[in-house]
């Protein structure tokens, strides 16, 4: 298929404004219909000629090409809008080079972790060479949905859902970078049909139903995991500063089992979720 997409490539077809050649079929036409009463034969070989040379006509809209083969052998393209004149014997195939989304279908696949997720994405991709999109495949939309399908498949089980905190790339925390590889992969499966990917975009990222509840709970644990973790650390950083600063200012002298009970009472204070209420301590520490 790599030999087929190199052997063919689009090029300019041999063309004239369709100006020169409508005159020349009016002009052929209209001389054989003005001798056809006194020479037959001439007038009717003028009116066939002309009508052949009428049918060499094409007309091209903005965003589209016409793909132009004779007899089975191509023999270019063209892109230039508006009425063109061509060999009327060739074989003018339309086709589109305005820029068109594909959006695939929510497929259930195994990401990295084994988990099975739920991925849609959106490609937007455009023809870019025409002679391959035409000769490389038997349809190019069909193949761009099918190769599209296979990239999401690929990319959704490369990479897992979540990272969890670990130092690797995930389909939800890392939404940019792997839609970039993603539009590269798809990019390098449609290049032999002449296709180039204009972006693609992940539309739907989710767990399967099956484990979409037990995967949540076990974000939502993760989450109060790491906001405990945020409320240790910054409690223990400012009992730290209070010992720092009640030291170098030497405004009390703590031994050891009353700096304990301070960072004891400190921590209670800072890591309680309630409203704590103060004791008023009238005897000693140790009483």
């Amino acid at each position: 298929m790599d030999g087929v997409a190199a052997a063919i490539s689009e090029r300019v077809a041999r063309s004239v404004t369709g100006v020169v050649g409508l005159l020349a079929a009016v002009a052929l036409i209209a001389v054989g219909a003005a001798v056809v009463s006194s020479a037959r034969a001439v007038g009717v070989v003028l009116i066939v000629v002309g009508a052949l040379v009428l049918s060499g006509l094409t007309a091209v809209a903005p965003g589209q090409a016409r793909v132009v083969s004779l007899f089975g052998r191509y023999e270019g393209t063209i892109r230039a809008t508006g009425l063109r004149w061509v060999n009327p014997l060739t074989k003018r195939q339309r086709v589109s080079t305005r820029i068109r989304n594909h959006e695939t279908a929510t497929l259930k696949v195994n990401d990295a972790d084994g988990n099975p997720i739920e991925m849609a994405a959106v490609v937007v991709w455009q023809v870019e060479d025409t002679a391959k999109s035409v000769y490389s495949v038997e349809d190019v939309v069909r193949f761009v949905a099918t190769q599209a399908e296979t990239a999401v498949r690929h990319i959704a089980g490369s990479y897992p859902y979540d990272a969890r905190g670990e130092e690797r790339l995930s389909l939800r925390e890392n939404a940019e970078e792997i839609t970039s590889r993603m539009s590269a992969e798809i990019a390098q499966r449609v290049t032999l049909a002449g296709v180039g990917v204009v972006e693609s975009r992940i539309t739907r990222l989710s767990y399967a139903p099956e484990i979409a509840q037990a995967m949540l709970r076990r974000q939502q644990a993760d989450a109060v995991v790491d906001a405990r973790r945020r409320v240790v650390e910054g409690a223990v950083g400012m009992v730290r500063m209070a010992l720092e600063q009640l030291t170098e200012e030497d405004l009390v002298e703590l031994d050891e089992e009353r700096k304990a009970a301070m960072v004891s009472n400190l921590l209670v204070v800072l890591c309680s979720e309630t409203a704590t209420q103060p004791v008023v301590n009238t005897g000693t520490l140790y009483q």
